[in-house]
């Protein structure tokens, strides 16, 4: 790519960049009209979704609000329990895909959430939940193909699929794609880019981060939780942290990748109001980070 308008009509915005989260008492929730007006006027040309209530819930009234700030829909992250025998993801797969149909998008982010409220804890599997789990991913992924749409599955610290050993379970026991989030995966222990450089043609879906490794560090070792991690400035902005952005960015490039970057550095807001530019900033610094990368 040479131009910054053709990169930009691959890298999209995140609400979680601006402290818009689905965990209870994530800190102050920014309101839409913010938060897409700063999109826009960064120059981005797509966001994902953000979690339920951020926008309409109706498809067709979600597409529109998105349609006033000039935005784009890519999909969005959706937690959903995927290893219980007795609980059956499709029906909540489904209105998602509604939503991603009405808006024009094309991916549905699979987080296998634990059944609990927020990301400080998680049960480990036995290999019949592994196996339920893996099936309920290959259904959500034949059935999201065959209504339009690409469904990937997310590593994310917190839920039952966080660590490379998690991701490995996958890879070997369903045929869905990945979504690479750089900072989750380096903050859980694994390599994000070894992972990507094995999986190339897995690969579905990008979130971009960076991650400050000390802290990540007393996170896996059960010093602080995930939130705390989180409030305490565990993100940074990209090249600034301990993942190698651009050997991602460029294997993913080399091996021909054409899907969406998302600057996605998962901010809690826990002083109110933020003072000056508030997050748009660091997500500015993020944009000209990836643009150099693409450019």
């Amino acid at each position: 790519m040479s131009t910054t308008a053709s990169v930009r009509t691959r890298v999209a915005g995140a609400p979680i960049s601006w402290g818009v989260c689905e965990v209870p008492g994530w800190g102050l929730q920014l309101p839409a009209d913010r938060v897409l007006g700063e999109m826009r006027e960064l120059g981005l040309t797509a966001t994902e979704f953000g979690p339920d209530g951020f926008l309409p819930d109706e498809p067709a009234e979600k597409a529109a609000f998105l349609e006033q700030y000039g935005l784009a829909a890519v999909g969005g992250f959706l937690p959903v329990v995927l290893f219980d025998a007795d609980h059956d993801p499709l029906p909540e797969v489904d209105r998602f895909i509604d939503a991603c149909l009405a808006s024009g998008a094309g991916v549905v982010v699979l987080a296998a959430a634990t059944g609990q409220e927020g990301y400080d804890a998680r049960p480990v599997l036995d290999d019949v939940q592994w196996k339920t789990l893996n099936a309920n991913l290959d259904r959500i992924a034949d059935h999201a193909v065959s209504r339009g749409v690409v469904a990937v599955i997310h590593p994310h610290m917190g839920t039952i699929v966080e660590n490379a050993a998690d991701v490995q379970q996958v890879l070997d026991g369903s045929h869905i794609g990945l979504c690479v989030d750089t900072g989750h995966l380096a903050a859980a222990g694994a390599d994000p880019v070894a992972i990507t450089l094995a999986n190339l043609d897995r690969v579905g879906h990008v979130h971009l981060k960076d991650v400050d490794a000390e802290k990540a560090a007393r996170v896996v070792a059960g010093e602080v939780t995930f939130s705390d991690a989180v409030a305490d400035g565990m993100w940074q902005v990209l090249g600034r942290g301990s993942v190698d952005v651009a050997a991602m960015v460029s294997a993913l490039e080399s091996h021909g990748y054409t899907g969406w970057y998302v600057l996605e550095q998962d901010l809690m807001l826990t002083d109110g109001e933020p003072e000056g530019e508030g997050p748009v900033a660091d997500v500015r610094r993020c944009l000209a980070y990836v643009e150099g990368l693409l450019a």
